[in-house]
């Protein structure tokens, strides 16, 4: 499949199991088979501190463990499979599978319009077999590419997914292996790209075995959740390899066609070649195109920067400050990181120049911060109104569909899909989702449970929210995350609607920096694109005018005031021409299109 060195349990040809794990330190190693027969197997180390054993006879459903030096019996850091969870013996598992995909082209990242959901809280079935009910729904709308928060095997059944401790191996209590792999199939059947989430700068606490194996972590640098993974320290070969092979199985065996890479600004490398470029080197040279999407809290446009350009390589990144500019502008909300946003000009500045801070001050961090993408297309930059972030991470994980009117949750919507960068949707938002997404655990450690909600608490003091924060741990905060399904017709006919306008016209699909003029007056913000598209947004609660001073005329293509949208009335011209005033009502959205 690949160069680098392998780790796990493989099925052979012939009947074998090949077993590979990496413990560099270790004196002795032996592979403990459980089911269906008890024995001990010696393996083999070679120079790289990888240990090595084949067993012949070896049918899928075998269980075992590693006996570390007589001492530790401990599940494969490389694990397939958990069905027993974090603690249990690892299993191993046929990868062998049927696909019907082999026509799928994949969907460009500049078309793609992104839908994040939570395997858990999707459906009520909360698995892939439910995700793959809801294909239908989604693609009917416009939707052309799913992002799954991650997968990899957690504590318990109930997990966001990023305390994930055996990054090879898809959560039992989800469908596996097998179930993941019909998703993906399904998804290309129904045109839908599939990209997943992976955590690559940390690893969950409990069952988190793998320093018993050898130097996965270093003391050099700190991250929100502990010592750093050693990408850059003695020994940090093994490792750097484990994430690589990693993102190779989902992209390739798995036919995932991108990552999303969780926090890569803790990702803390000073090597000559730091992993992301290494990661995205091995990922281009895959037959088939792949994307790899950061999630990066600095404003620096390295990460997507081509390796040839000195950059580490990824082909998009989240913008957050996107995010929290919109946000800001539609609740009013001013507290903690909101600190930095407020009024209309943090959102015309995210629509020029993808971030807000371009090397201004901000106030939250204390220092200047940022510098300017400009040589980057739009379409490198991922924006959103909600995500799991964004809403999990408040105190109650209330949506926006909670904290603002009607006629401004169909403001934001356009503001998203009709921005030259690649639109993200949060699971529920298509159609107005009302139930919150809250944070919850199934964790059974009583001290990590005790920290997990302390520290919850600790996190919202700076927002100064009121009410109580919902326990991580009760099955009831998990329940009420679960989606309704309660749809909003009209909600989900308008993003239809700007789905499709943003699919069907030229203009919406440039994404070049020159193709994207921007200007405010007041509250208005003012989007003109590829030079036959205006886009009016009205932030006022008040009516505005607009006067159209250009010769060209225009006709009114979307309107959010509609009463077929439920709105107050429409006050605007269907066609404008030059000295013609256009009426706003307020919260609104107006599009026009050159005759």
């Amino acid at each position: 499949m690949n160069n680098y060195p392998f780790a796990g349990a493989a099925l052979q040809d012939n009947g074998s199991c090949k077993f590979s794990v990496w413990a560099p330190f270790r004196e002795d190693v032996k592979l403990s088979v459980i089911k269906p027969w008890q024995k001990e197997y010696p393996m083999i180390k070679d120079e790289l501190g990888y240990w090595h054993v084949s067993v012949p006879d070896v049918l899928p459903g075998l269980q075992y463990k590693y006996l570390l030096d007589d001492d530790f019996l401990l599940p494969d850091p490389a694990s397939r499979y958990q069905p027993e969870g974090v603690h249990g013996p690892s299993v191993v598992v046929d990868t062998r599978y049927k696909w019907n995909d082999k026509n799928w082209k994949g969907i460009p990242l500049a078309e793609m319009v992104i839908y994040e959901l939570h395997t858990g809280t999707f459906t009520q079935q909360g698995n892939f077999k439910g995700m793959i009910s809801r294909l239908g729904h989604l693609r009917s709308i416009g939707i052309n590419a799913i992002e799954l928060l991650p997968v990899a095997q957690f504590p318990g059944t109930r997990n966001w997914g990023y305390d994930g401790v055996y990054p090879f191996a898809v959560q039992y209590s989800y469908g596996g292996v097998e179930g993941l792999k019909d998703l993906v199939d399904a998804a290309h059947q129904h045109g839908i790209a599939v990209i997943l989430d992976v955590v690559y700068n940390h690893l969950g606490p409990e069952g988190n075995y793998f320093s018993q194996y050898g130097p996965w972590f270093t003391d050099k640098f700190r991250t929100p959740w502990g010592t750093a993974i050693n990408f850059d320290d003695a020994w940090c070969d093994g490792v750097r390899a484990y994430f690589i092979q990693n993102a190779l199985m989902w992209l390739e065996e798995f036919h995932i066609d991108g990552l999303r890479l969780d926090a890569v600004h803790a990702i803390w490398d000073c090597g000559a070649r730091h992993f992301l470029e290494e990661l995205s080197a091995a990922v281009d040279h895959l037959p088939k195109q792949k994307i790899l999407i950061g999630e990066v809290d600095y404003n620096s446009p390295r990460y997507i920067t081509t390796r040839e350009k000195n950059g580490y390589g990824l082909h998009a990144q989240w913008i957050d400050e996107f995010h929290h500019a919109l946000h800001s502008l539609l609740t009013g909300e001013r507290n903690g990181y909101y600190a930095d946003f407020g009024g209309l000009e943090p959102l015309a500045k995210s629509f020029r120049d993808s971030y807000v801070f371009t090397g201004q001050y901000s106030s939250s961090r204390k220092r200047y911060f940022g510098i300017s993408p400009r040589q980057h297309d739009y379409h490198q930059f991922v924006v959103f109104a909600q995500n799991h972030d964004q809403v999990g991470n408040r105190m109650l994980g209330e949506r926006l569909s909670t904290l603002i009117t009607f006629e401004a949750q169909k403001l934001a919507a356009a503001v998203i899909l009709l921005s030259p960068h690649v639109p993200l949707l949060f699971m529920g938002e298509e159609y107005g989702e009302k139930n919150p997404f809250q944070y919850f655990t199934d964790h059974s450690d009583p001290m990590l449970i005790e920290a997990v909600s302390k520290g919850r608490k600790a996190e919202f003091a700076s927002f100064a929210w009121e009410g109580e924060v919902p326990e991580p741990q009760a099955e009831s905060t998990f329940n009420n995350s679960v989606l309704s399904w309660d749809i909003s017709v009209v909600i989900m006919e308008l993003y239809r609607f700007l789905i499709d306008f943003r699919r069907t016209r030229a203009a919406m699909k440039n994404t070049a920096r020159e193709s994207v003029q921007v200007s405010t007056v007041e509250e208005l913000l003012i989007v003109q694109r590829g030079g036959t598209v205006l886009l009016l947004f009205n932030f006022s609660d008040k009516p505005v005018i607009y006067q159209h001073t250009d010769h060209t005329t225009l006709l009114k293509k979307f309107d959010s005031a509609s009463v077929s949208w439920n709105g107050p009335g429409e006050t605007a011209l269907s066609e404008v021409t030059a000295g013609s005033s256009i009426s706003l009502q307020p919260l609104s959205a107006i599009v026009y299109e050159t005759a």
